[in-house]
């Protein structure tokens, strides 16, 4: 892959950190299209649009300070992962708020039992992990080398950081909080896991050590905030894995259902269209 430059450093802080003369710019680009993709993603959740919401994927900023967060763990500043993390956690906070208020002008509930969109999403299983895993380091490979940054959309639209997060404020305003629950925990594990494969491919990359060799400032990167990186993963892996177990079990229930279900659609003169469980 190359060796890193200090024109890399420069390019890759200069990008996903808020600081210097940029930084005014940068906050106000993130904070202009965060709520349009808010809106694009509500709304192609409502519309049960998978296209739209596809759009909002692309749209969203969220990717920039998470990838931030990696880059400034490598290089131990701390004040940039606060700042990093503030973005993040604010702004999911402004999607959620987005998705609730275009809730209130529906007139029928958008929740996973009569939208496709919604039902996609919150229920996160360990090979949504798996996939997030495999995206961050797709993302962290395109922030090291600039000539395969044409991947970062696709990247955007592998990784689901907006869609989730309407989809908890539609659900909340729908009286669904169980599925609102399932969906942040979706956005979780895509946060952890871009964050911690970001951190290892930066660290593989030597990110650090061209930092040091171009003057940039670098802190001392303690074993410690490796471990909470790491933990946040796993962290996430807990539930996600009981919801691996649950979706097994319901397979299983379906599979035994389904051949009493068509014998019985026989006998009555009915073609069985579908089975399916809900609520156990």
């Amino acid at each position: 892959a190359g060796r890193l430059t200090a024109g890399d450093v420069d390019r890759i802080t200069g990008t996903f950190f808020v600081e210097g003369p940029s930084a005014g710019r940068a906050l106000s680009s993130f904070w202009t299209l965060l709520p349009l993709s808010a809106v694009i993603a509500a709304a192609g959740v409502v519309a049960d649009s998978t296209a739209t919401v596809i759009g909002a994927m692309i749209v969203a900023p969220l990717m920039r300070p998470i990838l931030g967060t990696a880059c400034a763990v490598v290089l131990a500043r701390r004040r940039q992962i606060v700042l990093n993390l503030v973005l993040v956690t604010a702004g999911a906070a402004a999607v959620v708020a987005v998705g609730f208020l275009i809730g209130l002008t529906q007139q029928l509930d958008v929740v996973a039992e009569t939208n496709s969109q919604v039902a996609g999403r919150i229920s996160p299983r360990l090979i949504d992990l798996v996939a997030a895993l495999a995206t961050g380091v797709v993302g962290a490979y395109a922030v090291v080398r600039s000539d395969v940054s044409d991947s970062l959309p696709g990247v955007a639209i592998a990784i689901s950081l907006v869609p989730p997060l309407a989809v908890v404020g539609l659900t909340l305003e729908s009286g669904a909080p169980a599925q609102a629950a399932g969906a942040l925990l979706l956005f979780g594990t895509n946060v952890a896991a871009i964050i911690a494969t970001g951190t290892v491919v930066l660290l593989v990359a030597r990110f650090r050590h061209a930092a040091v060799l171009a003057g940039t400032p670098v802190g001392a990167l303690t074993g410690r905030t490796l471990a909470v990186v790491i933990g946040s993963v796993l962290l996430v892996a807990v539930p996600l894995g009981l919801g691996s177990r649950d979706a097994v079990t319901e397979q299983l229930a379906i599979v035994a259902a389904r051949p009493v279900a068509e014998q019985w659609a026989q006998e009555q003169g009915y073609a069985l269209d579908d089975v399916l469980v809900r609520s156990g």
